[in-house]
């Protein structure tokens, strides 16, 4: 893992996961758009883990198209009939996350499952939609290196170079492939380093990229400009507009309630 991962705080061998009765439920949300490696990577590490269920969600069963437009994803489960999941892992997206962090019945679902869950994590933008349920407020936090600036204004502590942020059982990961990482190191916390380390051999994680340019730190500034340009182009979404004005409404009643409550107590 990398320098920056959070402290290890599971214990359990993979042995003793094995004699374990209970099933780990794990639900990665799917939404329209979504960035497909920010579910999907996660999802081959977590799969290989015993004693595990891994669902796809959505408020229905059926097709999910990734942001490429062209990949399908197929959620398996309904919110509804995900109640009480072990684990919640949202992933970002190129121009819908706005649209998800507007979405009223994915936001009551995370904020409802939050309560129960061993668990909650995000990939990338995902972040924000964790944060437009209101789970983020006062929690050190990252997300793309885009979309830092934005979880402030939630309330959350953006962690700009922090690859793996952990906040008590809130864990974000930085963009895209950082949902690998968090994937392994969340492995871990479930079933023992020695299980985690069984899963990135048979998977043979063991990246050594040809450039070295992955992070703003380490881009050039004609790089980091050139990138940026790009994200903010294929961020562009017609419904942004109609979402925004939904996800700031919303963020204003919270704070009015929020308030009223504190008063009522004072």
């Amino acid at each position: 893992m990398t320098s920056d991962a959070p402290g290890r705080t599971g214990t359990r061998t993979t042995d003793d996961a094995a004699q374990g009765s209970a099933v780990t439920q794990i639900a990665i949300v799917l939404y329209e758009g979504l960035t497909a490696l920010d579910a999907i990577g996660p999802y081959e590490v977590l799969r290989m883990l015993p004693g595990t269920e891994v669902r796809f969600v959505n408020r229905r069963p059926g097709p999910v198209t990734a942001d490429s437009g062209v990949l399908v994803l197929g959620a398996t489960h309904a919110y509804e009939e995900t109640p009480s999941p072990n684990v919640v892992l949202v992933p970002g997206s190129e121009a819908n996350t706005v649209t998800a962090m507007a979405d009223g019945e994915l936001v009551r679902w995370l904020r409802q499952v939050h309560k129960t869950s061993d668990w909650t994590v995000s990939v990338c933008s995902g972040a924000l939609v964790l944060a437009a349920a209101g789970l983020l407020e006062g929690h050190p936090a990252t997300t793309h290196w885009v979309a830092q600036k934005p979880l402030a204004a939630f309330g959350a502590i953006p962690q700009r170079d922090r690859r793996i942020v952990r906040s008590g059982k809130i864990v974000t990961a930085a963009g895209v492939s950082a949902g690998l990482d968090l994937a392994f190191w969340l492995a871990g916390e479930l079933r023992g380093q020695e299980r985690a380390e069984i899963v990135q051999l048979l998977l043979e994680y063991d990246p050594h990229p040809p450039f070295d340019s992955g992070h703003p730190s380490k881009a050039s500034q004609h790089v980091r400009r050139t990138a940026r340009r790009e994200m903010l182009r294929r961020a562009r979404n017609p419904r942004n507009a109609v979402s925004v004005s939904k996800v700031l409404w919303r963020r204003a009643l919270q704070t009015v309630r929020r308030r009223l409550a504190k008063k009522r107590s004072s």
